[in-house]
């Protein structure tokens, strides 16, 4: 049997891993009164609701584990963490920001009914390679003037692979992406006493890893995804390993046309490039069917 690790602790860029610390109330309301730059005694009410979306589209499943919540006043805040690029990820935040907007209204519902809402992307990768800004907030503006044309939508895009080794820091965000972005025990507690709010989310981050249904839910997560990742790599691998030999062969192909459009004999071909009679009466019929 396997020595239990007693220093082992789960990292919040596992989506279960921070799934359950916005499962925390407090942790969540630290969170998101950052997010809100808003002081958190402010934020009074922060329900946790069903995340439906991901329930419609099951081949997502090692994509994003979101947590979607409503705010006292309606307005609604989806969370999601992300560790890989994937094509089409600013379309699919678009999708699911609209998503979250157009349900708030019923058939014959006013359009005054319809709140504010917020998708929050965290992610473990760089979005963005031409700043280093880490931390940015994008709304519908216009072009000419840069005025913004309404706050009912707002994209904020976390990117923790831009946090500089050292930064001195008095917001709030930035704070917590540090602590989300920690890889150790020793990192975790450093930013803990940075905030009651981040210190709860040390709390909690210990709690869950000391909970063994919790920590085989969460390896079980590790595994999927590094089993997805493999199989992503290697179908890569196997994709350009063929297209580089069609492309030899289309290569070496090629060649030989050449060499016998200037009148060279077969047998030099062979001598000269190493191919097979197959290829050159391959070449040789081809140019036939040309004429």
């Amino acid at each position: 049997m396997a020595k239990k690790d007693d220093n082992f602790i789960m990292l919040p860029t596992v989506d279960v891993c921070f799934k359950g610390l916005m499962y925390n109330p407090k942790v969540r309301k630290g969170f998101i009164a950052a997010l809100l730059k808003a002081d958190p005694a402010s934020v009074r009410e922060t329900i946790l609701l069903p995340t439906a979306l991901r329930q419609e589209y099951p081949d997502e499943k090692l994509g994003i584990l979101d947590v979607r919540t409503m705010m006292e006043d309606g307005a609604q805040i989806n969370m999601e963490m992300q560790v890989e690029s994937f094509k089409h990820w600013d379309a699919r935040s678009l999708f699911y920001l609209s998503k979250m907007y157009t349900e708030q209204l019923n058939k014959g519902d006013s359009y005054e009914k319809l709140k504010k809402c917020i998708h929050v992307s965290i992610l473990d990768f760089v979005r963005f390679a031409e700043d280093d800004t880490c931390y940015r907030t994008i709304s519908l503006c216009d072009e000419q003037t840069g005025k913004r044309y309404t706050d009912l939508l707002e994209l904020q895009i976390l990117e923790l692979k831009k946090l500089p080794k050292e930064l001195q820091s008095d917001n709030e965000v930035i704070r917590w992406m540090r602590f989300l972005a920690g890889k150790t025990r020793k990192e975790f507690e450093e930013m803990a006493g940075t905030s009651e709010y981040i210190e709860e989310a040390y709390r909690e981050l210990e709690r869950m890893s000391a909970d063994e249904r919790a920590r085989l839910e969460y390896e079980a997560r590790q595994k999927a995804i590094r089993d997805h990742d493999a199989i992503m790599k290697s179908a890569w691998e196997n994709g350009l390993e063929s297209g580089m030999k069609q492309g030899l062969e289309q290569g070496r192909q090629s060649i030989i046309q050449k060499m016998l459009d200037n009148g060279a004999s077969p047998e030099e071909i062979r001598g000269l490039t190493g191919a097979t009679q197959e290829e050159v009466e391959k070449a040789q019929n081809e140019a036939a069917r040309e004429l």
